[in-house]
């Protein structure tokens, strides 16, 4: 273990207390600052370097993903973590652009919370399974955007073959598209004729799916 100072950015003086008690006691000889606004963190951090900062996003004033940008553009081989309850794909996307590495949901037990900072530190990119299941799902969508045999198909046929590449069932995606299950057999009959495959897995390959 190689990291000798941590700083944590925390609005909620309870969650603050709460993660420099398990940091603390997993790595007794790092050096922790505690921060509860973005404001303080980057007036100080600017200027004392440290080894690894884990935020979060929605603070009082300038927002953690601000202040990672900051500090990120003056210590540009900072390990930055996002630690919070947000994971729409808006700020996952966000973070990471500004320069984070991970991103960890606040409800992660301790010892993953410390396994991922240790990940980092190691040089990893440790994220929760669903934040690297919506980052996977963008790219397989921007991957499509250039896929000829995905846009053949009609925006409804695109919904369900996403689905099927999913693994959802035709019943699931019936229930969640609001149809019948006929009518998911009929659209699946249709995109199987319009790629000429017979086969699920041919469909996925061919539209860049699988």
């Amino acid at each position: 273990m190689i990291m000798n100072s941590l700083a944590i950015l925390e609005d909620n003086t309870t969650v603050l207390s709460y993660l420099s008690e398990i940091i603390g006691g997993a790595f007794p000889d790092a050096e922790i600052f505690l921060f509860n606004n973005g404001e303080d963190a980057c007036r100080i951090l600017e200027e004392k370097k440290v080894d690894m900062v884990l935020f979060d996003i929605e603070l009082p004033g300038m927002s953690g993903i601000e202040c990672l940008y900051r500090l990120k553009g003056r210590h540009p081989d900072l390990k930055c973590m996002i630690l919070t309850n947000f994971d729409d794909a808006e700020n996952i996307f966000k973070a990471i652009k500004a320069g984070a590495s991970s991103y960890i949901l606040k409800n992660t037990s301790p010892e993953k919370i410390i396994d991922a900072i240790v990940d980092l530190d190691r040089g990893g990119s440790p994220m929760s399974s669903q934040i690297a299941r919506k980052v996977l799902d963008a790219f397989q969508q921007q991957v499509n955007t250039h896929n000829v045999s995905f846009h053949s198909l009609s925006q409804r046929e695109q919904e369900i073959i996403q689905h099927l590449a999913k693994g959802y069932r035709y019943k699931e995606i019936a229930q969640k598209l609001f149809i019948s299950e006929d009518t998911v057999r009929t659209h699946i009959r249709n995109i199987y004729g319009k790629l000429q495959v017979n086969s699920r897995g041919e469909a996925l390959k061919k539209t860049g799916l699988l």
